[in-house]
């Protein structure tokens, strides 16, 4: 006999069953800034894998790239955290912004999102950087940054107390977010090559999420000879390292084809 409810205005009750939901491998949550343009585009192809789901949540930010405009974001950090629900059980968290981790502080950064998901392992672009660079085994990094000479000169110290050497550093010198997010490829492919040739270093780093990477890292590699990642590479394979997602697909460059190294 079939006990499908009616009720009082003649519309069925109809019986469901939940599963695990869309990210039964991992769901994945990121801060991304209010002027990026590029970061969730290419997230749609760094973490295209079953079973992993990805979720994002906008801060706010200003259009004009100033240590002062960075610092600004730490307030509302804990703000954009509570947008990622805490009952999607996520198993890492990221923060989309390199010159944001640098000028609060990667520590800093990890607490605020934690005053929200304290039991949920996070990282930044910069904290990926420095774990992808230790799971390429690179040590000699050629930096590349759309920056004002301040911010990058921060980041190269970052990275220089952090232990790597950056034997040549090139820059966009752009401040306006919105025009770095327009820098085309091809631009940054030239970039990269042009700072990446010389043999003081073994690899390259571009720093910026809103830099649209990702589609020429394997050509870089091709034309180099070396390792490249970038602020949206490196960041996509730690969320999904940190995740426990060990894939290693042959199309994503020499980094996702690593895992985290015990340095990391």
């Amino acid at each position: 006999m079939d006990k499908t409810k009616i009720s009082e205005n003649n519309i069925l009750e109809l019986q469901f069953k939940t599963d695990i939901g869309l990210g039964e491998r991992a769901n994945i949550g990121v801060i991304v800034l209010s002027s990026d343009q590029t970061l969730e585009h290419e997230f749609r192809t760094l973490l295209d894998f079953n079973g992993v789901a990805l979720y994002h949540a906008r801060i706010p930010n200003e259009m004009e790239i100033t240590k002062s405009s960075l610092a600004k974001m730490e307030a509302d950090l804990p703000v954009a955290a509570a947008l990622l629900p805490a009952s999607f059980n996520f198993s890492a968290i990221g923060y989309g912004c390199t010159s944001g981790a640098t000028i609060i502080g990667e520590a800093r950064v990890e607490k605020a999102i934690q005053s929200v998901h304290p039991e949920t392992l996070t990282t930044n672009p910069l904290t990926a950087c420095k774990a992808a660079l230790r799971a390429l085994d690179l040590k000699r990094v050629a930096l590349l940054t759309p920056y004002h000479p301040a911010i990058t000169k921060e980041m190269q110290d970052n990275l220089l107390e952090s232990g790597f050497e950056i034997p040549v550093t090139g820059s966009f010198f752009e401040t306006d977010d919105f025009i770095v997010g327009r820098i085309s490829s091809e631009s940054i492919l030239k970039s990269i090559v042009k700072i990446g040739a010389t043999a003081e270093c073994d690899g390259v780093f571009v720093s910026c999420t809103n830099l649209r990477v990702a589609s020429v890292i394997e050509e870089a590699e091709a034309l180099l000879g070396k390792p490249v990642t970038s602020s949206n590479h490196a960041l996509a394979w730690h969320l999904l390292r940190l995740s426990g997602i060990q894939d290693c697909p042959e199309n994503f460059g020499s980094l996702f084809r690593k895992q985290l190294s015990v340095k990391a």
